[in-house]
């Protein structure tokens, strides 16, 4: 009997669902000749979601090279499927496969507003503004059912508590209400990432992100909304989407983004390898050039996690991106610094047995 080779499946990033770091068995598929054929159609792998019951809602964290100590993720794995996301590696803890298991096995935050509301009516709570969707993406095709990240801007809204938020989609325009309404107040910041302003590139990168069209559409309508929206071109990567960096921080200018920020490519843990499998994939006339660029932007290897290093890399290529990215930021007027949000507005929930007030 032959092993099954991976191989990619329509409308998913990942190729194949390869073992955990934590993992103490190996498993391998093998032909015992009811394979199907590659050329056949294979069937669709079906998302399936599990409610998640964690003891807090918000995430803090002490990172220096981030512009936020606390965060909300409303959901633990991600649809969108991007080959390249840095989170993958945390379905490792579940048991899972950072693979095909991180977008098809969907945890979601049952009772997340109510959570969200009790933590805020905590008398030690400082405000400050949290940001929404770092991890995983708040707007990814389940919230269409489930409606959590509405929720909890129902929340932030009712105490005018400010919010960021980072998305690859353009669901986010479902809550435009909610969102217009909180920046008349500066309560929120929106940016939207865009990694290539090609939609083949994007369908075999990210399969199942809002279209990198839809993406600028969104920027559009939430500056017209008026609401402060910025571009991120994260991930940049190397030999395959950087010559592309001019011209989606113009397309964003042009759509009414007023900022613009870029990440380097990140292969933290099992990504790498799995970067690897979908460039073999994909990509195999330009594997070997990109993953030789992407050395040279990690000091020989695939990834740095030093602080300062992990999010720019270093060495003359990561310079090289650096100073394009400056001049662009510049020529296509997206300088404006990360706007600050209003914390002074903020009124916590009452809490069991407070008085109520008369005004």
């Amino acid at each position: 009997m032959n092993e099954i080779p991976r191989m990619a499946l329509k409308g998913r990033g990942a190729v194949g669902a390869p073992k955990h770091r934590f993992t103490t068995r190996d498993t391998v598929a093998i032909d015992d000749g009811w394979w199907r054929d590659a050329d056949e159609d294979t069937p669709k792998l079906k998302t399936t979601l599990t409610a998640d019951r964690p003891r807090r809602i918000i995430s803090r964290n002490a990172s220096p090279d981030v512009y936020f100590d606390r965060s909300i993720n409303p959901y633990q794995g991600c649809e969108h499927g991007c080959v390249y996301c840095f989170a993958r590696p945390s379905h490792s803890y579940f048991n899972l496969s950072p693979g095909l298991d991180f977008e098809s096995k969907i945890f979601f935050k049952q009772n997340a507003a109510r959570m969200l509301e009790s933590e805020l009516a905590n008398p030690r709570y400082v405000c400050a503004p949290i940001a929404l969707g770092i991890n995983t993406d708040a707007y990814q095709p389940t919230e269409d059912r489930l409606e959590i990240t509405r929720s909890l801007l129902k929340v932030l809204s009712a105490h005018n508590h400010p919010v960021s938020i980072i998305t690859k989609s353009a669901r986010i325009l479902r809550d435009l209400d909610i969102l217009a309404d909180m920046a008349k107040r500066d309560l929120v910041h929106v940016t939207l990432s865009i990694t290539t302003l090609d939609p083949a590139m994007a369908r075999t990168m990210e399969p199942r992100a809002s279209t990198p069209a839809k993406r600028l559409a969104a920027i559009h309508a939430l500056s017209e909304a008026g609401i402060t929206v910025g571009v991120n071109v994260a991930p940049i990567i190397p030999g395959l989407t950087d010559m592309e960096l001019e011209a989606i921080f113009e397309a964003a200018a042009d759509a009414g983004a007023s900022e613009a920020g870029w990440i380097l490519l990140r292969l933290p843990f099992e990504v790498k390898d799995m970067f690897i499998d979908w460039l073999n994939t994909h990509f195999p006339d330009r594997a070997a050039k990109v993953l030789s660029l992407i050395r040279q932007t990690r000091e020989g290897g695939l990834y740095q996690s030093e602080w300062g290093k992990r999010m720019t890399g270093s060495g003359p290529y990561a310079d090289l991106i650096r100073q394009r990215a400056l001049l662009a930021r510049r020529r296509f007027g997206l300088e404006r610094e990360h706007i600050e949000l209003d914390c002074t507005r903020f009124a916590a929930p009452p809490r069991r047995g407070d008085q109520l007030r008369l005004f």
